[in-house]
């Protein structure tokens, strides 16, 4: 069944922070279903855009349009986890049934399944916020796919946590985009976007710098601050 979000067009995307372009024209187009990886270095307006394509910030000048919608009109259908989850101060259990309420009501077993599928079943009736890091990212990814979004956007969700909620965040977010979910991630962890990427969108301050299948992008990037930023080199 065909993604009702794709294509994703964003046309000469500006945003500005106090004196600072985050984002200077991006211009970019995605297609294809499967897992976008965005890369890039620090500063470089990686989360700003992933911001904007989920209408939490709205650019100076541009467009974005998801399939034939508006980011606004689209929201619906999106769900995004973000490095730093924000969790209710309720239980485990009762944070998944405030983000579904309509599941909650008609099909509550699906709750408890969706805690069994980031293995905190054990956890339904603890605090949320007294998780560990590990479990509160596993329990916002529950969370975020309980709504079976069509776009679901992940900025730097797995960053320090221990390998295990590494290996099973990883092993969900595949498992999700091959039902047909569009995934556009962020990351600053090269071995993960080897692990993930069908492509790789690269930023370097606030423009697309490169945008190519995985493959090609570790093997032979075109651009000189993809080149470097692969090398291990400190980039402004």
């Amino acid at each position: 069944m065909p993604n009702l979000l794709l294509p994703i067009i964003i046309s000469d995307l500006r945003l500005i922070k106090g004196d600072r372009a985050v984002l200077q024209g991006v211009n970019l187009r995605i297609d294809e279903p499967g897992i976008t990886v965005i890369m890039g270095p620090n500063g470089a307006g990686k989360t700003m855009l992933l911001r904007c394509l989920h209408g939490l910030i709205t650019p100076d000048e541009g467009l974005i349009t998801l399939g034939s919608l508006t980011v606004a009109a689209s929201r619906d259908e999106q769900a995004m986890v973000f490095q730093h989850p924000v969790l209710l101060r309720r239980t485990a259990l009762q944070n998944l049934a405030f983000a579904a309420p309509r599941i909650a009501k008609t099909a509550p077993r699906r709750l408890i399944q969706a805690l069994e599928s980031v293995n905190l079943a054990d956890r339904a009736d603890q605090p949320a916020r007294m998780l560990s890091g590990g479990e509160q990212q596993r329990l916002a990814l529950a969370r975020a796919l309980l709504s079976e979004p069509a776009l679901l956007l992940l900025d730097e969700a797995t960053a320090s946590l221990d390998p295990a909620s590494v290996l099973l965040i990883e092993s969900l977010v595949k498992a999700q985009s091959a039902r047909g979910t569009k995934v556009i991630l962020v990351s600053h962890d090269q071995s993960q976007a080897r692990r993930l990427a069908d492509e790789i969108v690269f930023i370097s301050n606030g423009q697309i710098a490169e945008q190519s299948p995985a493959g090609q992008f570790f093997t032979a990037p075109k651009t000189p601050m993809a080149k470097a930023y692969l090398a291990g080199e400190i980039l402004f």
